[in-house]
Order: C-alpha cells, then sequence, then structure tokens
C-alpha cells in the first residue's frame, strides 16, 4: 500500500522553513497550530520528518532535466537547423537556477535536518531505538540518491551534511573523488539497517544494492575508481535482484495502469488520485509526445494527454524494435484513435476511428495512397519536423495537418488522471529489476565475466522475445541498445551514456540535430554548469566547472 495519501494542509515551521509530513497508509501531510520547532517533533511523530524526505524526492523525479534531450535516443520537436543549447550544446551557457540542482539539494537539506533531529532533539525511549535507526537509515539513503543525481551532472558538490540553520556564503565544492565516496559510505551504513519487505514507498534493502550498485559501476569508468568496482557493482546488483524473475510478468503488465506497485519494481517516485494537487501533480505523460486535440476527433480530454515538453524521440530509436519485440506495442502509439465525433473533407470521424497511422514498415504507394483516404500516415522516415509532399485526389493531404511534427509518441506512461500537462496521478519508477539486470551485465561485462553478462542481458530479452539465449556477444552498444527498448524515458540516458563513455560518439550517430549542428565539446560539456546563483551565494568559495 502506498504511503502518500490524503493530503492535508500544514504549517510551515518558522525555525526551519520545511514542511513536515506524517505517515498513515500513505504518506499525509497532518495541520498543527501552536506548536514551535521545539516541541513539534517527538518520538511518536518523528517520522513525519522522514517522509518529507520522500516527498522532496518525488519533486526530483518530476524535473527531467539534463537526463534526455541531447542524447542519441531524444532530440528537440523543432525544424533540423534549430537550436536548442541542451541537445544540440550550442550557445550552453549556465543558467541563473536550475531544478536538477535545487529539487536534489532540498532533499539533502531536508535529510540533515531529519538526521540533525533525529539525534539530537527527539527524546527516544528504548522501545523506540529501532525507529531512529530506522529512521536514519532510510534518509541517509535518500540523500545518497540526491548526491549521486548531482555528482553524476556536475562532478564535485557541496557535501555539507549539517541542517541549514542561517544562510552562508561560504559553501565549497568537494571533488568528484570525494563525493563518490561520501555516497558510497552513507549506502553501505543504511543498508544494513534498512527493511527487506518494507512498506510500499520506501527505500528498502534491495533498492540501496541497486542504486549502490550504479554508484560503483559509474566510479569504475574513473580515474580514481577502484579495481574492484567493477565486480562490487555486479555483486551488488545480483543481490538487488534478489532471485525475482522478470518473466513471471510480461513488459506490458509491468506498465498496466492498475499494476504500478508490483515486486518489479524497487522504488518508486508515489502519485496517488486524490482531491490534493500536491500528490496528484505528475507531469511524466506529458514528454515524448505532441498535443493531439487540433486533428480532427480528438478532443481535448483525450486517452494521450497534453504535451508539455519539447523532446521527441529520434528515428534511431524507433529502428530499434524488432518484429518479435513486445515492448514497441506496450512504449509507443503507432495509431492514434477519435474519441468525438468529427468531419474532414469527405470523411465522417466517430469515436474508435483511426486518425494518425505509423507504420513501422514503409508503405509502398498503392497502399499509402489508399489509407490517406481515410487518416494521414506517416512513413518512418517522416517522423521529423516537416509536412511530407502530397498525394493528389485523398482525403488527408499533409498539407492540411495542423502539425509540423508527427511521430508515434510515448505511450508506458500513459496516465488515466491528467488536467493538461500536469496532474498525472500515475507512479514514476525510479528502480526496477529489469535495469539491475542491465546494471549486472555492464559490471560482469568490465570485471571480464562475459558469460554472467551475457545471461543478465538475455534475462531482459528473453522477458521481451520469448527468445532465449538472443545475444552470443556483447559490448557497451549492444547494452545500450538493450537499454534504449526496455528503459527509454526512465533512466538518466545523458548520464548512462556518459559513464561509458559514449555520448559523443552516440549523439553525433543518430541525433538529428547533432548531426545536423552539433557543438558538443567533451572538455566542457561532460559536466553540466553550476548556476550562477549558486556562485552568486558563495562568491569567494564555489567555483564553475571549466569553460562555462
Amino acid at each position: 500500500m502506498k504511503i502518500y495519501k490524503n493530503i492535508k494542509s500544514i504549517i510551515t515551521l518558522v525555525v526551519i522553513s520545511m514542511l513536515f509530513n506524517a505517515c498513515d497508509e500513505f504518506i499525509q501531510e497532518e495541520a498543527y497550530s501552536d506548536v514551535t520547532s521545539e516541541t513539534f517533533i517527538n518520538e511518536d511523530n518523528a517520522d513525519q520528518l522522514i517522509i518529507g524526505v520522500y516527498t522532496a524526492t518525488r519533486a526530483v523525479y518530476r524535473n527531467h532535466g539534463y537526463k534526455f534531450a541531447g542524447t542519441d535516443l531524444f532530440t528537440t520537436k523543432s525544424e533540423l537547423f534549430a537550436f536548442s543549447s541542451t541537445n544540440d550544446y550550442t550557445n550552453f551557457v549556465a543558467p541563473e537556477t536550475n531544478g536538477v540542482w535545487s529539487d536534489n539539494y532540498n532533499v539533502v537539506a531536508k535529510a540533515n535536518t531529519a538526521i540533525n533531529r533525529f539525534e539530537n532533539q527527539i527524546d527516544w525511549s528504548d522501545i523506540n531505538l529501532n525507529n531512529k535507526t530506522y529512521g536514519i537509515a532510510q534518509v541517509r539513503a535518500l540523500r545518497a540518491l540526491a548526491f549521486f543525481n548531482l555528482v553524476v551532472q556536475y562532478g564535485g558538490v557541496n557535501l555539507d551534511l549539517e541542517e541549514p540553520l542561517s544562510i552562508r556564503n561560504d559553501y565549497v565544492r568537494s571533488s568528484e573523488e570525494e563525493t563518490f565516496s561520501l555516497i558510497i559510505s552513507e549506502l553501505e551504513a543504511a543498508i544494513p539497517d534498512l527493511e527487506d519487505d518494507p512498506e510500499i514507498g520506501r527505500f528498502s534493502v534491495r533498492a540501496a544494492q541497486h542504486l549502490l550498485s550504479e554508484v560503483y559501476l559509474t566510479r569504475a569508468y574513473k580515474s580514481f575508481g577502484s579495481s574492484t568496482d567493477f565486480q562490487t557493482a555486479a555483486d551488488l546488483a545480483v543481490q538487488a535482484i534478489g532471485g525475482y524473475d522478470i518473466r513471471t510478468q510480461t513488459f506490458a503488465e509491468v506498465f498496466d495502469y492498475a499494476n504500478q506497485v508490483n515486486d518489479e519494481i524497487l522504488f518508486a517516485a508515489q502519485w496517488e488520485n486524490n482531491a490534493f494537487d500536491e500528490d496528484r501533480n505528475n507531469n511524466k505523460h506529458s514528454l515524448f509526445m505532441y498535443n493531439l486535440f487540433d486533428y480532427p476527433g480528438v478532443s481535448r480530454s483525450n486517452q494521450y494527454g497534453t504535451s508539455g515538453a519539447s523532446w521527441m524521440m529520434t528515428p534511431y530509436f524507433y529502428s530499434l524494435f524488432e518484429d518479435n519485440d513486445t515492448r514497441e506495442a506496450a512504449t509507443i502509439h503507432r495509431v492514434i484513435y477519435a474519441d468525438e465525433d468529427s468531419a474532414w473533407e469527405d470523411d465522417v470521424i466517430i469515436p474508435g476511428d483511426t486518425v494518425v497511422y505509423f507504420p513501422k514498415e514503409p508503405l509502398e504507394i498503392a497502399e499509402l495512397t489508399d489509407k490517406l483516404d481515410r487518416y494521414w500516415v506517416y512513413q518512418p522516415d517522416e517522423y521529423l519536423w516537416g509536412k511530407p509532399d502530397d498525394i493528389a485526389g485523398v482525403n488527408y493531404t499533409y498539407s492540411s495537418n495542423p502539425y509540423f511534427v508527427n511521430f508515434p509518441i510515448m505511450k508506458k506512461f500513459d496516465d488515466e488522471i491528467y488536467l493538461d500537462e500536469n496532474g498525472g496521478a500515475r507512479d514514476t519508477f525510479i528502480f526496477r529489476i529489469a535495469e539491475t539486470h542491465l546494471l549486472a551485465a555492464e559490471a560482469f561485462l568490465g570485471a571480464g565475466n562475459t558469460e554472467s553478462a551475457l545471461t543478465h542481458l538475455n534475462r531482459v530479452r528473453e522477458r521481451a522475445t520469448g527468445v532465449v539465449d538472443h545475444y552470443t556477444t556483447i559490448d557497451l552498444d549492444v547494452i545500450l541498445e538493450e537499454r534504449a527498448l526496455e528503459l527509454a524515458g526512465e533512466t538518466n540516458r545523458w548520464a548512462v551514456l556518459k559513464r561509458m563513455g559514449k555520448l559523443e560518439e552516440r549523439i553525433e550517430l543518430y541525433n538529428p540535430h547533432v548531426i545536423d549542428h552539433g557543438a558538443f565539446d567533451a572538455a566542457t560539456h561532460l559536466l553540466r554548469p553550476i548556476p550562477t546563483r549558486e556562485l552568486a551565494l558563495s562568491p569567494g568559495t564555489m567555483e564553475q566547472n571549466p569553460n562555462y
């Protein structure tokens, strides 16, 4: 059962201006009055502090900046010659502020507060000492996750572990090596005190093992990495899998809206369909699509949603699905259906009719002409910006289409509840075991154990195709392709490409805007710029990343 539910209003504590949250079955915020920060928290309601950190973590996975654009799988919904700094790296400069930075540091700040209060303010009775230990373990794991999100983007960051009680102007960045060391020590300290099978929504031992595996795997490629990091990462991934067989449910079942809490999910950012905006505010459904409501027969309240981002999948991504890969049907929409009565030229449209069709393979001209009498058809080489030449005599001419960009939109994040680009109630999966297998494959490959690497890679492929031992050879490109098919839009593709040393190579092969006019420079763009506001707050101590 989820740990966020029935959110109510809550006061802001005077001293630390921090939202505290109480727990019932789903994370619940309660209203309090006539309290101070010193009297508010006791051992009976201390878990509110822990839940506050989970709530802050939810915001991190609602912010999708820097994860997808500028990769091999995602590009912008714009003319090929259009410039987008985060996608083609042209004129990529430091922003004043950035949600990637601020959202993760919000988790860190709330975690620091929770730990300080657990250790120094609350008077724990002997019977509740286990609650103290368990609470601190959860928060340390979540803080480690936030620091990991930061280090893969920015390199070394500030590692302040104290509760924020005053305004400071002397923040200093630690080295990247020091940041990785802290993350590892935090997770290794937390794992013994986490629960194997906690309340749904809380960080488990296996979730921490998954994260720690990825941390060691990422460090293994670094100059300061240990010679044992690949093997350690592999061992942790195996522990996180825990014997679970992903073949017990299909890929489509994993993403079934009614099956959001399922055994493959190790950790998720949870949302809930209730009357409170704080709980029903996911936006994942609005990514990787375009607005469809100007098509005849498609209403504004259609089943697909409203676009909330400027990204689309690259032609390379669509080319990866083989005919026997069941993930395709669960991942993308190749057909857009009408949901209201309408008319177009000589055609009458009723709910359920096809409005747009995106064939997997190009159609011959006779079949294409026939279908264009009944709906628009876009061939696989026509997904980027632009309108194909009209075919004479058909009802659905390309020039009459209201949109300049048409492509199979993402399906696996479809939400049954949404307001526009916001208001979603679907959970966001952060760690799931299919990814753990792919971490294991990469780690075993790095450790020189090709047989075990293939075992984990093939397990993911078998669930999708039914073919046992599909792969007989393995390298990083094979793993990246399988990750694309399995995890597109879920994990941080940019960070994975960077980790493997494949970012520049693959964007120059597969990102159409980069191919046209990309300005990627490894000396600059393998790190993100520190927001200028952070430099201004600590002008004598904070340093910008090179070349920004």
